[in-house]
């Protein structure tokens, strides 16, 4: 599938949300949850953002939807395990689901028709099996993905990872370290940035898809768009071409990215 280049960060989103919400009202008419797979980063927002006018336009109850966060942040303990960072921390990705995109789409929700905190569901450091478990079991029914403009880095997944990684801790590339300062502008320095992180891996992402939506917006994009758009599967090396190898998939991008 040829990327669908459209005008600005809006009409990814917005294009992006239609089709969140075409499967989300569908799953509702199966009467089964909605499963919304979800990075912790920028790029997906204006999508959020557009779900949620599509949601307070319909008045559509969301309560059976969940968020699977597709990673997180850890810290190192003192006896060498790791364990995920508590909700306070301005890093946490839970932190970012809770109020990016739970508080957005419930925001735009009726009363009695909003999500749950305990349907935002993320991988813990203690145990990363049970995630993958709990994915495969329920599957995610869209998963949004963006990639690392410097190395190509999905969820924490690093250059060089293979292809049929799983859910697990992960060191986190310095590359994708660097291009969380501006994920997460209250780190001031590379350094305060963790090392470490919990996430789902390439085989969890296209085994666990019914449809997977790459988002590639603004020029510091540009590579990522050149690389995914040349792809024709997974290339270990620029690992958001794992997109290439899902089921279903669409690749949006803007103007900005598409073209520089």
């Amino acid at each position: 599938m040829k990327p669908i280049v459209l005008a600005d960060d809006f009409a990814v989103g917005r294009y992006a949300a239609e089709i969140i919400f075409s499967e989300m009202v569908r799953a509702a008419t199966e009467n089964r949850p909605f499963v919304l797979g979800c990075p912790g980063g920028r790029t997906p927002r204006s999508a959020y953002k557009g779900l949620a006018d599509l949601i307070k336009e319909s008045k559509t109850n969301i309560s059976h939807v969940i968020i699977a966060m597709m990673d997180e942040f850890l810290e190192e303990n003192t006896d060498g395990t790791y364990s995920n960072h508590t909700l306070d921390k301005h890093f946490s990705c839970t932190r970012f689901a809770k109020l990016e995109i739970f508080d957005v789409l419930n925001a735009s929700a009726p009363e009695g028709g909003k999500i749950a905190l305990e349907n935002v569901r993320f991988p813990d450091a203690s145990d990363p099996q049970s995630y993958e478990d709990f994915l495969r079991k329920v599957g995610v029914d869209v998963f949004l993905m963006a990639s690392g403009a410097s190395d190509g880095h999905v969820a924490f997944n690093p250059p060089g990872t293979k292809r049929d990684e799983c859910t697990r801790i992960v060191r986190i590339a310095d590359e994708t370290r660097h291009d969380n300062l501006s994920t997460f502008p209250d780190f001031k320095y590379i350094e305060e940035v963790p090392k470490h992180g919990v996430s789902v891996g390439p085989a969890t992402m296209v085994d666990v898809s019914a449809i997977a939506i790459m988002e590639l917006i603004g020029t510091h994009k540009a590579e990522a768009f050149a690389r995914i758009s040349a792809a024709t599967s997974y290339e270990s090396d620029w690992p958001s071409t794992i997109i290439r190898d899902c089921k279903d998939y669409y690749i949006l991008a803007d103007k900005a990215a598409a073209n520089s």
